[in-house]
């Protein structure tokens, strides 16, 4: 798993490039999860981009968000398998 905190606001272009270079190294199979803050229309834009999760401020809940990454974790290895 790949995990980017972007506070920039250019968080659509940057996950385009990462993702796009992931791909070109072989790593489209490694999952990419983003944190910061992130308006709504642009956490679609990410998700169609091929992000695992996207995590903002409202996003407080250690324990849900750490099962989440379990969660998505475990469907990467398992699509890996």
């Amino acid at each position: 798993m790949v995990g980017l905190s972007i506070l920039s606001g250019l968080e659509v272009p940057l996950v385009n490039d990462i993702v796009a270079g992931m791909r070109e190294a072989g790593l489209d199979d490694v999952p990419l999860v983003v944190g910061g803050i992130i308006p709504p229309e642009d956490e679609r834009l990410l998700r169609d981009a091929g992000v695992a999760g996207v995590y903002t401020p409202k996003d407080f809940e250690l324990n849900r968000i750490m099962a989440d990454i379990v969660r998505i974790v475990d469907a990467g290895a398992a699509k890996a398998a």
